[in-house]
């Protein structure tokens, strides 16, 4: 097995080394091209590693400059052949044999790698190394990189082992997306050169803290506590509502795409509920965004504002996957018309996150 696909397996978490076959690395010379002209015509402005453990610094992310900056720099440093394997145009599209599979760009999953260089190979620069890592530490807000790094130091055998990394389009020149992919992680830094999207496209977060299936109060799975505050909401409800609230079954989990406004979504509609409820699903709201970086959160909350808010969207749990049957469920979902946030805690966390201001937005899953 190679190092790409060397990765914890698990029955819920397909993984998938299909996306670029590694004779479609050879294909875009045009990408490489380009990239030579700019790096001639752009200075490399490398990023010396900053000695000392970065989480533990709490000065750390200030003298860091936006994490789009770090991806030109990163860009400019990359050699043709690197450039080559891990560059794509904007709208490349990818294959699944002779037919389109739809834009590269904009697909998520939950175990993949867009690329199969990891970011600890030798296939990077020291320098480049910690560029990337910069850039990945600059997506997340600051008290969440030690809990992020637990996450992949469980599912992944820790940070840069089986995460990889491509960028598309021409940083500093055009529009232009950095993407980091591994075992539980789907993370974009794009400078809102994506149009109508919160996060860059759909991202995908989730964790399995104590092996394939958790137990039902899943211990040390550090997204757990939002399901727990979903619950909070629930628990408030009164019978009529709850069986509202309550699905049978599970939809697929790939199933976030946009029903729109006209959409009939699973659950107990919010503006059923009362200004106390309300009140309460506005805290979870903030709990599910607080791990990013706070200009995506504020792009996330205007996508939602500009759809018409949490009024126009409908809250719902599932029966299906209530590990433990207590009652406390691990699986439930909050969605409008382009906006969905489907938290899976069966057999461990998975979440599918999908945001946009415009339904017509596509997902490529």
């Amino acid at each position: 097995m190679s190092k790409a696909q060397d990765v914890r397996r698990c029955p819920d978490c397909e993984a998938e080394f299909d996306g670029v076959n590694r004779r479609e690395f050879l294909r875009t010379t045009g990408v490489v091209a380009a990239g030579a002209a700019l790096g001639a015509a752009a200075a490399s402005l490398p990023i010396r590693a900053i000695a000392g453990d970065a989480a533990k610094n709490d000065t750390y992310l200030h003298r860091l400059g936006k994490p789009e900056t770090l991806v030109k720099q990163l860009y400019d440093s990359l050699k043709d052949e690197q450039k080559g394997k891990i560059c794509f145009d904007w709208d490349y599209v990818e294959s699944a044999g002779k037919a389109p599979r739809g834009l590269l760009r904009t697909r998520v999953s939950n175990n993949w790698n867009i690329t199969p260089t990891m970011i600890n190979s030798d296939f990077y620069t020291k320098d480049q190394q910690q560029m990337i890592r910069q850039i990945y530490e600059g997506m997340l807000n600051p008290e969440w990189i030690k809990r992020v790094d637990k996450q992949v130091e469980d599912d992944a055998n820790g940070y840069g082992e089986h995460q990889s990394i491509a960028i598309f389009g021409h940083p500093g020149v055009d529009k232009f997306e950095f993407v980091m992919t591994g075992r539980h992680m789907t993370l974009r830094c794009d400078g809102h050169s994506a149009e109508h999207v919160a996060f860059g496209g759909p991202v995908f977060y989730g964790h399995a803290a104590q092996g394939f299936n958790e137990k039902a109060d899943h211990p040390g799975n550090v997204y757990w506590y939002q399901a727990k505050h979903a619950n909070k909401v629930y628990e408030m409800l009164d019978e009529r509502h709850r069986k509202l609230a309550l699905v049978e079954n599970l939809p697929k989990e790939e199933a976030v795409g946009f029903r729109g406004p006209s959409g009939q979504y699973p659950g107990l509609p919010v503006t059923e509920l009362a200004s106390d409820q309300k009140e309460e699903l506005q805290k979870v709201l903030g709990k599910l965004i607080e791990h990013y970086r706070q200009s995506d959160q504020d792009e996330a909350l205007g996508c939602l504002k500009r759809q018409g808010g949490l009024d126009k969207c409908s809250l719902a749990f599932y029966r299906e996957g209530d590990i433990g049957n207590d009652q406390v469920w691990d699986c439930w979902r909050l969605e409008g018309p382009s906006f969905v946030w489907y938290f899976r805690g069966s057999p461990h966390v998975h979440v599918w996150v999908n945001v946009a201001d415009d339904a017509s937005v596509k997902l490529n899953a």
